[in-house]
């Protein structure tokens, strides 16, 4: 078997600002963009989970959102406050933002444009869930499928995270590489959610990796101020028409479980598909369920369009 076409990353200047990107796959093949989550940089699509999406015949695309890796750091915001989440939380004030959900979806489709892509398979985890849902709904013919990973709709009454995943949320940053590296392994235990050896070993590589790209603390706090910001996707929802596929875990603790059934529930003809004792991440042991998932989907999508 032929090496796999690979484009090394990349920055493309789209909706006015440096956005970093990187391509697995034929030039030719189905395009497929990853949309991270929150503080999460593009390489947490792994190299070989974005491979073996590739493998299976798409043009695969991995990015890094506003205030994050090696994409164009914003401005303002401060760190978020506890009296600013109870004020959400009980009485509705919403957190003021730099930048929204919105904003990142423009992102998104910006960079679409600079690639010469009318329209994409969207995959979006957790955050990037959100940002490709607000694609679907409002760039609706820039969709052509749509996978939206342990992500939620906005919906309030989806409950909120456990106390540890919260309290991981809200803890100040590191301030030393030692510290980082730690966080980052503890982090990852957190959210995974029981033992993944295979994981576990890669953590330290990961970590690594993230920290000689560059931290951007004040970014990641910006980016969960878009999310507050930005209410409910719920109702805007049934406008999709995109074929969607939602995933997410049994025991995801961040985006409860109920987020994802409440994603599926308020699209039209949305397939779910819950996996047993995921988390908040995705475990190698689970990727061939995860990959058949996306693949089967995406296709069955192309398809249905053709």
């Amino acid at each position: 078997m032929s090496p796999l076409a690979h484009q090394g990353p990349q920055l493309a200047r789209a909706n006015g600002i440096d956005i970093c990107y990187e391509i697995f796959g034929e030039a030719a093949a189905e395009p497929l963009l990853l949309i991270m989550g929150l503080g999460a940089q593009m390489v947490l699509w792994d190299d070989d989970f974005c491979e073996q999406l590739a493998a299976r015949g798409f043009r695969v695309i991995r990015f890094d959102n506003r205030d994050i890796g090696h994409s164009s750091k914003m401005s303002g915001g401060k760190q978020l406050s506890a009296l600013e989440l109870l004020k959400l939380r009980f009485l509705r004030i919403p957190v003021a933002a730099p930048y929204k959900i919105s904003d990142m979806a423009k992102d998104t489709i910006a960079l679409m444009d600079v690639l010469g892509i009318s329209s994409a398979h969207l995959v979006g985890a957790s955050m990037g869930g959100m940002i490709a849902q607000e694609i679907a709904i409002s760039s609706p013919n820039r969709v052509r499928s749509l996978t939206s990973m342990m992500s939620t709709s906005g919906n309030p009454k989806v409950p909120p995270p456990t106390k540890e995943a919260t309290a991981m949320l809200m803890a100040p940053p590191p301030t030393t590489k030692q510290e980082y590296l730690d966080r980052f392994a503890k982090t990852w235990q957190v959210l995974r959610v029981g033992s993944f050896p295979e994981d576990e070993a890669r953590d330290r590589g990961r970590a690594e990796r993230c920290f000689a790209r560059g931290l951007n603390p004040a970014g990641v706090g910006r980016q969960l101020r878009a999310i507050l910001a930005s209410g409910s996707r719920k109702a805007r929802l049934r406008n999709v028409t995109a074929p969607t596929l939602v995933i997410h875990g049994t025991v995801d603790p961040l985006v409860h479980p109920m987020g994802g059934r409440d994603t599926a529930a308020s699209i039209p003809g949305a397939k779910l598909l819950m996996i047993e004792g995921m988390g908040h991440a995705l475990p190698v042991p689970m990727w061939p369920q995860i990959i058949h998932a996306i693949t089967t989907h995406a296709k069955g999508a192309a398809v249905k369009a053709a």
